[in-house]
């Protein structure tokens, strides 16, 4: 058994590879699709197909940084941080982005573990009293954030983003209830294609990609962000409707003005937090949170103390692995985006993008696409926050809460 697990470890790593760097492929999609095949693979134990899922999903959560950095192309997880991480990649420091999003990941990972059998007989009550809550602390936080903006021109500005990026979600995630990925081409458009447009328009040129360690953080600043991750991205695994990117609002307001350095490992954090901490919904509360662990949970019907154990270990052996893909695979690509003309990558992302979302969404994604694309780039042009931009998930949540 222990090398049927290993061996699942280790493919689950490689099919994580490639949804990680592959924009719109995501892991609920192929968690799924393993289900839907599931009776084939009779003869192997149904713990073993879930060990390749969780070491996939953990996988992933490593390296879908990869595709936000360099091309700009972003799933739900990952939107907040293709700015600053693009900012890096323009000071040459593409490597270094990747590298900070893999520490808030491995550190957060090891968090959560360690405070897991602590958190496992007080989850169900926290659960309890926090839900009738939850809609009102996201309020609050929208409201702080506008408040931040520099003058009351801006704040005017962040109202006006977030509640326009709020009423394109509440359109795409409830009016149009029958598109296939209504995230992807939504978040794709207002943090993705936005941006390579504007890129485009200015003429930007990658300068070459230094593998350096120019970046310091302090021992204090990753202690917090370390406890800010793990907390926050408790939060999405325990309420549904609650994603990365509203956690990732929420972590940062928790630690202050940290900088961009340090969200960037905050997203890598909350983002591997958010899909670790669901299995104890599982376990604790039996509630799926996301589609990795709605398949683990369709093929083993329910989840013992000891199976959890597996997966937590089989998780911790993923990240591992997947810290030194991440680091390897960056390398690969800091050398590789400099040897194309930017121009270029810019149009063959956008091409891909505009085919995978026509794929999976039809025409009516490619129209969320486009409206999502010119109303991304509101930010940049009025000079206010793209976290505003998150009010197309923010707002739906706090309705969904609230009303």
């Amino acid at each position: 058994m222990m090398l049927q697990i290993l061996i699942a470890i280790l493919l689950g790593c490689f099919a994580g590879i490639i949804t990680g760097l592959i924009p719109g492929i995501h892991i609920n999609l192929v968690s799924l699709l393993l289900v839907s095949i599931s009776g084939y693979f009779a003869g192997i134990p149904s713990i073993i197909l879930g060990v390749f899922i969780i070491a996939m999903a953990v996988t992933h959560t490593f390296l879908d940084i990869i595709p936000s950095v360099f091309l700009g192309a972003p799933d739900a997880d990952t939107a907040l941080a293709v700015l600053p991480g693009h900012k890096l990649l323009m000071q040459g420091k593409g490597f270094e982005a990747v590298k900070l999003a893999t520490i808030g990941s491995l550190l957060c990972l090891i968090g959560t573990i360690a405070i897991i059998p602590l958190l496992l007989p007080v989850v169900p009550a926290v659960y309890s009293f926090i839900q009738p809550y939850i809609g009102w602390i996201l309020m609050a936080v929208v409201i702080f954030m506008i408040l931040k903006e520099k003058s009351l021109n801006k704040q005017a500005w962040g109202v006006f983003v977030f509640l326009i990026t709020g009423i394109l979600g509440i359109i795409v995630l409830v009016g149009i209830p029958n598109m296939d990925q209504p995230l992807f081409p939504m978040l794709s458009g207002l943090f993705g294609i936005s941006l390579l447009l504007i890129s485009m328009f200015n003429k930007v040129k990658i300068p070459d990609q230094k593998i350096s360690e120019t970046i310091k953080l302090s021992k204090t600043n990753l202690t917090k962000i370390t406890g800010a991750g793990t907390f926050s991205g408790s939060l999405t695994a325990l309420f549904p409707g609650l994603g990365a990117a509203q956690a990732a609002i929420i972590g940062s307001q928790l630690v202050g003005n940290i900088g961009e350095y340090s969200f960037i490992v905050l997203i890598g954090g909350i983002n591997t937090v958010n899909f670790t901490f669901s299995l104890v919904t599982l376990y604790a509360l039996e509630k799926a949170r996301n589609g990795a662990v709605v398949a683990v949970m369709d093929i083993l019907k329910s989840i013992t103390f000891s199976e959890l154990i597996v997966f937590l270990a089989a998780g911790l052996i993923a990240g591992g692995i997947a810290t030194f893909l991440a680091m390897y695979l960056t390398r690969g690509f800091s050398k590789f985006i400099t040897k194309i003309n930017y121009q270029f990558i810019c149009i063959t992302v956008i091409t891909l993008i505009v085919l995978l979302v026509f794929y999976f969404s039809s025409w009516v994604g490619l129209l969320v696409l486009i409206v999502s694309s010119f109303i991304g780039m509101l930010p940049s042009l009025t000079g206010v926050k793209k976290s505003l931009a998150m009010g197309c998930l923010l707002l739906p949540v706090i309705l969904f809460f609230i009303l």
